[in-house]
């Protein structure tokens, strides 16, 4: 199962390829893609969130959206099977 690419990021909006929906702030994995509500669990990544990742064996980036989206598309055309958590309005 592959990644989505993220196919457009403006300020509040994203959409992800073969998702008819539009995202003000979303999740991405292998095979989907859904609304992240960051009062869920804030915007801030907890570290112990990271340490948990980094546990399992993986890896783990930071990154402001912009920059995000761009590595995680560079990941994802490659094929490779990423996950993101993007906040458009940061």
């Amino acid at each position: 199962m592959s990644s989505p690419e993220i196919a457009s990021l403006s300020w509040g909006r994203m959409t992800v390829k073969g998702c008819s929906t539009t995202y003000k702030d979303c999740k991405v994995w292998p095979g989907g893609s859904r609304t992240w509500d960051w009062r869920e669990t804030g915007t801030d990544v907890p570290s112990s969130t990271v340490d948990y990742l980094k546990s399992q064996g993986i890896d783990v980036l930071v990154l402001q959206t912009e920059k995000a989206v761009k590595e995680y598309n560079a990941l994802a055309s490659k094929g490779a099977k990423v996950g993101g958590v993007f906040h458009s309005t940061c």
